[in-house]
């Protein structure tokens, strides 16, 4: 491996001719050769052999090919899925989402791709079908967003197109995906700044004009944000208390008296809760939510329950509650996973709310897709309604947290 590429140099420098805003990119990029395949590592690109018996012009395309993988943070975006997905990570099918979205730009662009070179249209029509393929996919899909539509609804269809087409893989997730990736702002500065240059120019990635979905700070995930949720619903605020006095109005009172003063106004002492915090959570068991997305909530709020020391009321229902689980610090999530054996029928949240509420929890979540008849008046408790995806209409009270990615 050598310490910059020779291999690129005649493409890289070819490139502000021909794209301007990705040579302001391959400016902030590590180039190297290597004895392997051409893959990206990090924010480092390696270029194999098999980039030396490509055209130019196919050198410039694969290297942007690489150059925007680096750029729109694919590989820290990799690790941080695979972190949260854990066993259940498909890193080919995120590879094949990263590869469609970046070869769809740089053809729409203007570019030539060595082949073979898999398409988000063509990705998109054979895994989800002709009405996912529109005209505007570039500007409606980011990766993540992407990726988790390809896992759940067409894996196969999108690995047989690959497979078809003979794509390897190019792509290395990021060994710390559990850290927050702190290039990322850079990035989605450095890329700004690229794309408005190439607008000006009016060639390569510059006439896209807002058509790119993707980029490098992608929303927070619904974990983080749930952790913040459950955290804030379960810091035990202390409480005031007229059955003892505040400890500063003892020591003002007892001034006042050996001066002969008057006695101070009366202030109450506090109180803290000694109660252990309660979570409620409501889980819709008319087939809306699948097992892995209740395993990877149940494994998050147990977590951050035991954390918390919180005790857990899980209510399985579809129009009314029909069973009912506690889970207590140290249980495991497998405790209440796999929903009971009902499932299907009609929903309705009236009865689920009103028992949640009734146990007078720090917070009521409820899993569903909110396609059901809400109850005529809203819970005192702070309410969460956790959804696979946006819903059609917002329900009429409580937040909604968006579930997918």
């Amino acid at each position: 491996m050598t310490a910059h590429s020779a291999r690129a140099r005649a493409a890289l420098a070819h490139m502000p001719e021909t794209d301007p805003a990705l040579a302001a990119l391959a400016l902030w990029c590590d180039h190297r050769d290597t004895d392997g395949a051409t893959r990206t590592h990090g924010d480092t690109i390696l270029y194999g052999v098999d980039f030396e018996g490509l055209s130019l012009p196919e050198q410039v395309g694969l290297a942007g090919h690489h150059i925007l993988h680096v750029a729109l943070r694919h590989g820290p975006r990799m690790g941080a899925m695979g972190a949260r997905q854990g066993p259940g990570f498909a890193d080919d099918i995120y590879n094949i989402a990263a590869d469609a979205l970046v070869n769809e730009a740089l053809l729409q662009a203007g570019h030539a791709l060595p082949r073979p070179a898999l398409r988000l249209s063509e990705v998109l029509m054979a895994a989800l079908g002709p009405q996912a393929a529109g005209p505007e996919a570039l500007a409606q899909w980011d990766l993540d967003r992407l990726y988790l539509a390809l896992l759940h609804d067409g894996a196969d269809g999108a690995r047989r197109h690959a497979a078809q087409q003979g794509t390897t893989r190019d792509l290395a997730p990021a060994k710390d995906g559990d850290r927050e990736d702190s290039a990322a702002p850079d990035w989605q500065g450095r890329l700004s700044r690229a794309m408005a240059t190439g607008q000006a120019a009016g060639r390569g990635l510059g006439i896209l004009s807002g058509r790119l979905g993707d980029g490098p700070l992608p929303r927070t995930p619904w974990e983080q944000v749930l952790r913040g949720l459950v955290a804030t619903a379960l810091t035990q605020e202390p409480r005031q208390t007229h059955a003892r006095p505040a400890k500063r109005w003892l020591a003002m009172d007892a001034h006042a008296r050996s001066r002969g003063g008057p006695v101070p106004v009366f202030a109450p002492g506090t109180l803290r809760q000694r109660q252990r915090p309660r979570i409620a959570v409501g889980f819709d068991t008319s087939g809306s939510v699948d097992d892995d997305l209740a395993a990877r909530f149940a494994a998050e709020i147990t977590a951050m329950a035991r954390r918390g020391g919180a005790e857990i009321t899980v209510l399985f229902f579809d129009e009314t509650v029909h069973a009912t689980r506690v889970i207590r610090p140290g249980d495991t999530p497998a405790a209440w996973v796999k929903p009971p054996v009902q499932r299907g029928g009609g929903t309705a949240f009236g009865d689920v709310v009103d028992r949640a509420a009734a146990g007078d929890p720090a917070m009521i979540l409820i899993l569903t897709d909110l396609d059901g008849r809400f109850g005529p008046v809203a819970p005192r408790t702070r309410l969460i309604w956790a959804v696979p995806g946006a819903p059609a209409k917002p329900p009429p009270f409580g937040r909604v947290l968006e579930l997918a990615g």
